[in-house]
């Protein structure tokens, strides 16, 4: 259901799908931190084929910015890795870190903030998502339907 958060807290890596051994296009990349990430995040999106529909494609480069900056921003994180999957009827994206982690809260419609939002995006945009912890670092996936 899009919209809906579902936290794995026990899968390592982007969920299993059908899409994972027939991904078409790849990216696996670690950025290093600080305040450029999200820009080499966006500029690593590029390497992508060309047959994503541009309206995906911003959805994608929005998330993923929102995601690299909150390590950066949350996590002190001296690095992100990104990766992304292109399969035939999904787009499945995971950031990583090796910050201290976090528990996801529901953003209430009044919080008047200009920061925190990447979540609640990540909520109203993706067709699945979740977070996960592995030892030190937090993982957040999500999955963009395509078509």
């Amino acid at each position: 259901m899009r919209g809906t958060a579902t936290y794995e807290p026990a899968v390592t890596g982007i969920p299993e799908s059908r899409e994972r051994g027939s991904a078409r296009d790849t990216i696996d990349v670690r950025l290093s931190g600080g305040p450029e990430a999200p820009s080499r995040a966006r500029r690593a999106l590029q390497r992508l084929r060309g047959d994503l529909d541009p309206p995906l494609m911003e959805t994608m480069r929005l998330l993923v910015t929102e995601l690299v900056s909150n390590s950066v921003r949350h996590a002190s994180a001296e690095a992100v890795s990104l990766r992304v999957l292109v399969g035939r009827q999904a787009v499945l994206v995971e950031v990583r870190d090796h910050g201290p982690g976090f528990e996801p809260r529901p953003r209430r419609r009044t919080d008047a903030r200009d920061s925190g939002w990447g979540l609640f995006l990540v909520e109203r945009l993706a067709n699945r998502w979740g977070v996960g912890r592995e030892g030190r670092g937090t993982r957040v996936w999500f999955e963009l339907r395509r078509g």
